[in-house]
């Protein structure tokens, strides 16, 4: 489905310019993109150097902004690939007048080219496109490509939450991770909860809200 352009776009952008750091997307290829590296600053952006947590996939932003309201002492960055979803995300952060938070319009597979290694703490994976057809796992944000990446860019010790309410995208990306060398758990709802501090994604409420299961694993990068 294609999704309109949103109306007075770049005056929009420009009014959250403070909230976005800004990806060059001049090199489209990403083989190409990843070896010319073009590190963010990550004590320059926030002023400190408090752990940094990443959302993948944030969407309007809602989860990622009251996690970062929630934990001051920590810096949060929102990933998301459609500008017109990155734009409702970085309203609501403005709007909420939050200083812990910046957002990246960019695909996951363009992070090593920003993300220098051993930069990142915590991986957020929330209720990501499961793409169930075979044809289309190079799309999923679970597979072995991506694992890599995550790797790359994690601390030791550093981990990766995911939920989903597909079982089968469950068990394809228990696999996934496992098999690219992290420790596996699958969480109960009151662990998750606590590493959340009680902060839900719009995606999980309507599932809890229906009774359906969530289920939750965390990946932890061998040190």
């Amino acid at each position: 489905m294609r999704i309109r352009r949103r109306k007075h776009l770049e005056e929009r952008l420009e009014n959250i310019k403070d909230y976005f750091i800004v990806a060059d997307k001049e090199i489209i290829d990403v083989n190409k993109a990843v070896k010319d590296k073009k590190y963010f600053d990550f004590t320059e952006i926030f002023g400190n150097d408090n752990p940094l947590i990443m959302d993948i996939g944030c969407g309007k932003g809602g989860f990622i902004t009251d996690l970062a309201l929630k934990n001051p002492n920590y810096n949060f960055i929102g990933v998301e690939m459609m500008e017109n979803i990155a734009l409702l995300a970085a309203e609501l952060a403005k709007s909420k007048e939050i200083t812990n938070l910046k957002f990246v319009n960019s695909g996951a597979e363009y992070l090593p080219r920003y993300f220098p290694p051993e930069s990142v703490s915590r991986i957020y994976l929330n209720f990501s496109p499961p793409y169930p057809k075979k044809s289309n796992e190079n799309r999923r944000l679970t597979n072995k490509r991506f694992a890599a990446i995550y790797r790359e860019i994690l601390i030791g010790g550093g981990e990766i939450i995911q939920k989903t309410d597909d079982k089968d995208f469950f068990d394809y990306s228990y696999t996934s991770l496992c098999e690219s060398g992290f420790d596996l758990r699958i969480l109960s709802y009151s662990e998750a909860n606590e590493i959340n501090k009680g902060v839900f994604s719009e995606y999980e409420k309507k599932f809890l809200q229906l009774n359906f299961p969530v289920y939750t694993l965390k990946a932890v990068k061998n040190k």
